[in-house]
């Protein structure tokens, strides 16, 4: 029985710490729930999990519901959902230090694309802050995720 409940929690921890990073929304910390992009990228992309892609672009929507962007998070998720199917291109699952260079990459465009749409220092900042706040907190992020959900 145990077995079973630990085999259950580490399945389920991705799925959590998703909606406890989204739920845990601090204007200036977590504004939106915009951490909640790191488990969603991690567990869709570099090491994925059954049944996450669709759970992703749910909580991809949430976040531009709560961010008032307009799909901007949800496009942009589906957009590198689409690219990684040129596996041959981008080998996304063997990148080392759990793909953190792809992941500014992916945080960059959609802040280049908000700080385009409407220019003001202020937004540019808030965006440069809130890119480096997401690689700083995704490593340790993604090493809780791969430790809890290891299966040794």
């Amino acid at each position: 029985m145990i077995p079973k409940i630990i085999n259950f929690c580490r399945a389920a921890f991705p799925f959590f710490a998703v909606l406890i990073l989204w739920r845990l929304m601090i204007p200036f910390w977590n504004p939106g729930g915009i951490l909640a992009i790191i488990p969603i990228f991690f567990c869709s992309f570099i090491r994925p999990v059954r049944w996450f892609v669709p759970f992703s672009v749910i909580f991809c929507f949430l976040i531009d519901y709560r961010f008032d962007t307009l799909l901007l998070w949800t496009v942009l998720f589906l957009f590198t959902y689409a690219i990684t199917g040129f596996q041959n291109i981008i080998d996304m699952r063997n990148i080392d230090r759990n793909g953190l260079g792809l992941f500014a990459c992916f945080i960059a465009v959609a802040l280049i694309i908000m700080t385009l749409v409407n220019f003001k220092f202020a937004i540019l900042a808030r965006g440069l802050w809130l890119m480096a706040w997401c690689c700083v907190l995704y490593f340790p992020i993604t090493e809780l995720i791969k430790r809890v959900c290891d299966d040794r």
